[in-house]
């Protein structure tokens, strides 16, 4: 850890971009996974199944940690309101829309995470303006864009129905991001991914008895299953876990950031596993997600003044 020109402590950047980077790489696979458990099981009780695994694994980690187990009773109200918006609201929403739509729609609509999320910071008086950021964040959406074209998002058409649901878990997870810095940052990655995951997997239990599908789930294949699985520990534990982490060191939107670097990594997963082409555009796009992602790190970070009111 470094101390800055005003003396403010940095955080330790290589630790925070290697586990975004892990975040990543775990993240990128959410998709085929989600595809996958969706061919055989409906949406519902796919995010169902995904979230009473991550919760039964983060109530075990929360006993196992030493310290409070219960948020205190002042962040009760946003780790509620992160809860719905992490689990039911963005899962639901998501897997809905993508059963509906395609990926190549899915990974385009989250590419406006960063944006969003730099805005709502600016609205919520949590970041100042800066050029730099700014057009780091536009120049990933570019690379996103020509990504997503070289791979045939003209010609993948999802429905406008789909479209518009994935369109809303975007925003519930800007939500979701925007309102759980403050959270991470006072109490800790584990304790706040932990309670706000542990409170959306309760908001999910009153649909136990009409979308559990225990029968069906068991009949499915053991991909099927590995995917559920997949989505329960390594998307909404180990990747959430590393999301909320970083969330606790930088700025938001340098976080969000990263976001946009999933497409380029799913098509190389796609080359490396599926055997897809690779084109031309993954690396024009790729090289503008890169220089974006670049410029937007290495932006100074500009704080919201405080206002100090006289007594």
């Amino acid at each position: 850890m470094g101390a800055s020109a005003t003396g403010a402590v940095t955080p330790p950047l290589g630790r925070v971009y290697s586990a975004l980077a892990l975040q990543v790489l775990i993240s990128a696979g959410t998709y085929l996974a989600a595809k996958r458990a969706m061919t055989e099981l409906s949406p519902f009780t796919v995010v169902l199944w995904r979230f009473l695994v991550c919760g039964a694994a983060f109530v075990t980690l929360l006993a196992l940690t030493p310290g409070p187990k219960l948020p205190p009773r002042s962040a009760w109200t946003r780790v509620v309101l992160l809860g719905l918006m992490g689990g039911p609201v963005n899962q639901t929403l998501f897997f809905s829309g993508l059963s509906r739509s395609t990926a190549a729609h899915a990974a385009l609509f989250y590419a406006l995470t960063p944006l969003g999320v730099y805005v709502a910071s600016l609205v919520l008086g949590r970041e100042r303006a800066s050029t730099r950021t700014t057009a780091g964040i536009l120049t990933a959406l570019a690379g996103v864009v020509v990504l997503l074209l070289g791979r045939g998002l003209a010609s993948a058409r999802g429905t406008l129905e789909g479209d518009l649901l994935i369109l809303a878990a975007v925003v519930a997870w800007v939500v979701y991001t925007t309102e759980g810095k403050p959270l991470a940052s006072e109490h800790g990655a584990l304790r706040a991914t932990a309670w706000t995951m542990t409170v959306a997997t309760a908001l999910q239990l009153p649909l136990v008895p009409f979308v559990l599908e225990p029968s069906a789930v068991w009949a499915a294949s053991a991909l099927a299953k590995g995917s559920i699985v997949y989505l329960g520990l390594m998307t909404s534990v180990v990747a959430y876990l590393l999301w909320y982490y970083a969330l606790s060191k930088v700025p938001a939107s340098r976080v969000a950031i990263f976001s946009n670097l999933q497409p380029a990594v799913t098509a190389l997963v796609a080359w490396l596993f599926l055997e897809e082409a690779l084109h031309w555009e993954l690396a024009l796009g790729g090289a503008l997600v890169l220089v974006g992602v670049r410029l937007t790190q290495g932006a100074p970070v500009k704080a919201a003044p405080v206002v100090v009111r006289a007594g």
